[in-house]
C-alpha cells in the first residue's frame, strides 16, 4: 500500500475523529443548513477518496460531470482489475429516524449513475472494461468517528 495514502488517511482520520460535520451556530438558520450540508459533502468525499486510496484504490476521476447530461459520479477508480464507479454518501445527523446514506441511492440516483458510467466508457474507449457500482456510505455523528461502510457491487446497471 502506498505510504502517502495510509498518512494523508490517517491525517484524515484524525481530523475526523469528532465528526465530519462542524457546528456553525453562529449562522442564520437557513443558510447554516445548506452550508453545513455542502460542507459535509465536500468533507465527506474526500474523507472518502483517501479511504478508497487506503483500501487500495486508484482513483482515476472525482465528480465526474458530462455537459449536457444531470448528475455526477463522485469518484471512479480501479479495484484491482475492475473499475469502480462510486457513490458517496454522508449523513451528519444525530437523528436515528434520518435512515442509513446508503438508503437514499435510490432507483432514480442508481439510472443516473449508470447513464453517467456509460458516458464515461465511451469517452475514455474503455468499453471492455469489467466495472461494477459501489456505494461507500459515511455516518458521522457530532463527537464521535465517522462510521464507514463499503458496499461493493451494490448495484446493477439501469438502463
Amino acid at each position: 500500500m502506498p505510504v502517502l495514502a495510509r498518512v494523508m488517511f490517517g491525517l484524515v482520520n484524525f481530523a475526523a475523529r469528532k465528526g465530519i460535520n462542524d457546528d456553525q451556530s453562529g449562522t442564520a438558520p437557513a443558510a447554516r443548513k445548506s452550508t453545513a450540508a455542502h460542507t459535509t459533502g465536500v468533507r465527506g468525499e474526500t474523507f472518502a477518496y483517501w479511504y478508497l486510496r487506503r483500501h487500495g484504490y486508484i482513483i482515476v476521476a472525482r465528480n465526474y460531470k458530462v455537459p449536457g447530461m444531470k448528475g455526477e459520479i463522485d469518484l471512479i477508480g480501479f479495484d484491482g482489475e475492475i473499475l469502480a464507479f462510486i457513490e458517496v454518501k454522508t449523513r451528519s445527523r444525530d437523528d436515528e429516524a434520518a435512515g442509513l446514506p446508503e438508503d437514499a441511492v435510490n432507483k432514480t440516483k442508481r439510472r443516473v449513475v449508470s447513464r453517467m458510467a456509460r458516458a464515461f466508457l465511451r469517452s475514455t474507449r474503455a468499453a471492455g472494461t469489467i466495472y461494477r457500482f459501489d456505494i461507500l456510505a459515511i455516518e458521522s455523528r457530532r463527537g464521535r468517528p465517522p462510521v464507514v461502510r463499503l458496499h461493493k457491487d451494490a448495484f446493477a446497471e439501469q438502463p
